[in-house]
């Protein structure tokens, strides 16, 4: 078990393979984490790492709480910090630094992060409900989701029914996704497929739960492809 990353979603693109197949990935920058502390319980099977990105330079962005914490840990304050678990012989110390080469293209990882926010939604919009009829008598309520509670009895709206709300700007995690390229020179990893969060966001990247053999990325053409050139 080994810790993971944080970093910085800055957006998505494309990554052509040598052999010219498009594969949309999106673009993760890792800033300079660093390990700010190592727990070692001797009862546990694992050990406990803080990690910390996005180190925060002028005094006056921290208040007196967060000072005396990183003061503590003897650590220059970050914006963001996250706990990891790690196997005892995972060999990581408190100042050591995690960057992109933490990751190997081709190996799958688990990405989690808040998606976004997208404000108060209707009932359509946030649960796919299909409305109501557009003609015969439906006025002025094509969008609306119906009726919601009974009738004496039990006479309330149950919790949990589905209705118009806050849509969004929830905890996410995408699993198996795979690792396309990792640019040492630009601190910059490129994964396949879409991430939780808007550009700028800040996310966790750890490795896959479910698929841990490393595969090629480099997918041969589909013959459907060939045809239609």
């Amino acid at each position: 078990m080994r810790p993971g990353i944080i970093a910085k979603k800055i957006g998505m693109s494309n990554f052509y393979t040598p052999n010219g197949l498009n594969i949309p990935v999106t673009i993760l920058h890792v800033d300079d984490c660093k390990v700010i502390e190592r727990t070692e319980k001797p009862e546990l099977d694992t050990d406990k790492i803080l990690l910390g990105a996005c180190e925060i330079k002028k005094e006056n962005k921290t208040n007196k709480a967060t000072k005396g914490f990183f003061k503590n840990k003897s650590s220059v304050p970050f914006k963001y910090i996250r706990e990891f678990s790690i196997d005892k012989e995972t060999e990581v110390k408190a100042g050591d630094s995690l960057k992109v080469d933490h990751f190997q293209e081709g190996q799958f990882i688990d990405v989690s992060g808040f998606s976004k926010g997208k404000g108060f939604a209707g009932a359509m919009k946030r649960h796919n409900f299909g409305g109501m009829r557009a003609t015969h008598g439906v006025s002025i309520s094509h969008r609306a989701h119906g009726s919601t509670g009974q009738c004496q009895d039990p006479g309330k709206v149950f919790k949990g029914k589905k209705m118009a709300g806050h849509l969004g700007d929830e905890h996410k995690t995408l699993q198996s996704l795979q690792v396309v390229k990792v640019d040492t020179k630009n601190n910059i990893i490129c994964v396949k497929g879409s991430t939780p969060g808007a550009r700028g966001a800040w996310l966790v990247v750890e490795d896959s739960i479910k698929q841990k053999v490393v595969k090629d990325f480099d997918i041969k053409i589909p013959v459907d492809a060939k045809k239609k050139k």
